[in-house]
């Protein structure tokens, strides 16, 4: 599946405002970046850096008043995601070195807490693959889809306790319920096809059977056409923005069409 990706940001900052952006994609085994477009308006000097996660970065300075960050991308991505209810959980000893960190603890999925909780939900699931499916079904389930409820700062256990969240929310259920299960997960943040309504998304990964999977608990089944702008621990890691001063976003569209 070909798509077009792209997100538009009007930003207000009362004075020059150090930003660090993540609205990059980076081709991958996933995805490939045909093409790509990077504006910033008016003009600033900007670098790009790969960070601890392998994401690309873009580093500037929003000056003070009104400044419009545009960035279009056309990429082709897999129509279909892969399944494997049989793919085995990984031992520890044999997951790759760069996957170890998605076994720790992080600030927004505290997984030293949650393996009563993991166990409840993956039930008799078989190990590895089905396991992860179980916890993606059961947040589904359990869990709805409502704004309002949480907000940055909101925890795995605090969205359990309200039993509502967004798609960050649920994604670090799923991450932090399988990290208690020795299993690596990770979140991730992109943009998806046909969303409704239509905004930069999150969902996470498990690395089971020798590879890495994607789970959406926001969803009823596995959808492609997803389009990955950055890996993280948590949502902390992978903020589309993080400005070092005062800024106010006036304006956000995101859009995804077929090419």
């Amino acid at each position: 599946m070909r798509l077009n990706v792209s997100t538009d940001l009007t930003l207000q900052c009362p004075q020059p405002c150090p930003t660090v952006a993540v609205l990059r994609p980076r081709s991958g085994q996933a995805q490939w970046v045909i093409s790509d477009r990077y504006e910033i308006s008016p003009w600033q000097p900007a670098t790009e850096y790969e960070d601890a996660f392998g994401n690309l970065c873009q580093r500037f300075t929003v000056p003070a008043g009104q400044t419009r960050i545009s960035v279009c991308s056309e990429v082709e991505t897999e129509d279909t995601l892969a399944v494997d209810m049989d793919a085995p959980r990984t031992p520890v000893d044999q997951v790759p070195d760069a996957a170890l960190v998605y076994l720790l603890q992080s600030r927004y999925c505290p997984s030293d807490k949650m393996e009563e909780h993991a166990r409840r939900a993956v039930g008799n699931a078989a190990s590895g693959y089905a396991e992860v499916e179980a916890i993606r079904r059961w947040i589904h389930e359990n869990h709805e889809y409502r704004y309002g409820v949480s907000g940055e700062s909101t925890d795995a256990l605090e969205t359990m306790a309200a039993r509502a969240g967004v798609c960050r929310d649920f994604a670090h259920i799923g991450v932090a319920l399988c990290r208690s299960l020795h299993i690596p997960a990770r979140v991730v943040v992109g943009y998806l096809h046909e969303l409704d309504p239509m905004d930069l998304h999150a969902w996470f990964e498990a690395y089971v059977g020798g590879r890495w999977y994607t789970f959406d608990a926001t969803q009823e089944q596995p959808r492609g056409g997803r389009v990955v702008l950055a890996y993280g621990r948590d949502i902390a890691d992978v903020a589309f923005l993080s400005n070092y001063g005062e800024m106010k976003i006036d304006a956000m569209t995101v859009k995804v069409d077929r090419a």
